[in-house]
């Protein structure tokens, strides 16, 4: 049976009713690394994977970004000019865009808003919700471009797509080599070491875990890491904490935003191994987002994961040789 899907946490709209704030939910903390949960719901309506699309694309000069990680994309291609209106997390997460105007939540947009702003080009990550907005924007007349981010080959290729898109094919081209360049250097270098086996958590309760498929699963087994929970099949699966114990990890990485610190909150269960040695450590959730700076992400995943580790046992020094001839 497929675990069910989390329940949505109210964010903040541009709606003449103002902001309501809430403690994040899964959808949350999930939306602060792309939406990607969001986007496994349902497949897009039409994402772009043409090579048409990177070789002669009309250049958007008008831009609205309805997904953090695309806004934090077209800040580091130094296109920010374009962008004439964002989602609420980037308006929270990139200083970038700070006083453009905000077309609403992730979940929730105002397309009167988003209209409003008379874009060129309205970018997003597609998803079962993202999708209903992508045909409602379409059938105003207004362009869309869906970028899905789950494995790190989408998320690399969203980068070229946007880039060409916003006038800078050359700098995401360049972006994405040295993405790549440093995934290939944090794999050679942690091939060296055994593979610790870690639980990526999200959420504590109910508890959600990265799982296989994701550009994060991928993260995870390049900085070094056996992740326990690909076992559960499904990139963002909802566990127990008794699978938890069961599965017995070395490093339990929390990524969630909760104010007790990690070895606090997983003291309550003594007898998992990361817990008795010093291994549930706390990891920034903007590590996990896919982004334009997966590179610098991933080696902070890798020194994170290298300072959890267990010790590993000294071996003993070998009898001197008279020692073993008597």
């Amino acid at each position: 049976m497929q675990p069910a899907a989390p329940p949505r946490s109210p964010v903040a709209t541009a709606s003449s009713g103002g902001s309501r704030a809430s403690k994040p939910g899964p959808r949350a903390v999930l939306a602060l690394v792309g939406m990607l949960l969001a986007g496994l719901i349902a497949p897009p309506a039409r994402a772009a994977s043409a090579p048409s699309e990177i070789d002669s694309p009309p250049r958007a000069r008008r831009v609205v970004s309805m997904n953090p990680s695309l806004t934090e994309t077209v800040v580091a291609l130094d296109a920010a000019d374009v962008l004439v209106g964002v989602d609420e997390y980037s308006a929270r997460l990139e200083p970038a865009v700070k006083g453009l105007p905000v077309v609403g939540g992730l979940f929730n947009p105002s397309l009167e808003a988003v209209v409003a702003l008379e874009p060129d080009l309205v970018v997003l990550v597609p998803g079962a919700e993202q999708r209903s907005v992508a045909e409602r924007l379409e059938s105003l007349g207004v362009p869309v471009l869906q970028l899905p981010n789950i494995t790190l080959e989408q998320a690399l290729r969203s980068i070229e797509v946007l880039g060409a898109r916003v006038g800078r094919a050359a700098e995401a081209r360049h972006r994405v080599e040295q993405i790549r360049a440093a995934w290939a250097e944090v794999r050679r270098e942690s091939s060296r070491r055994p593979r610790v086996p870690t639980v990526l958590v999200l959420q504590r309760d109910p508890l959600y875990v990265v799982g296989q498929g994701s550009f994060i699963d991928e993260m995870l087994r390049a900085a070094g890491a056996r992740n326990l929970a690909a076992e559960l099949a499904d990139p963002y699966p909802r566990a127990g904490v008794e699978w938890l114990i069961a599965a017995a990890p070395r490093v339990i990485l929390d990524a969630t935003e909760d104010a007790e610190p990690p070895e606090t909150y997983w003291a309550r269960w003594p007898s998992i191994p990361a817990v008795a040695s010093g291994g549930a450590v706390a990891v920034r959730p903007d590590v996990m987002r896919p982004g334009p700076w997966m590179d610098r992400s991933l080696r902070a995943l890798a020194a994170t994961l290298d300072r959890a580790r267990p010790p590993q046992p000294q071996r003993s020094a070998p009898p001197p040789h008279d020692a073993m001839t008597q």
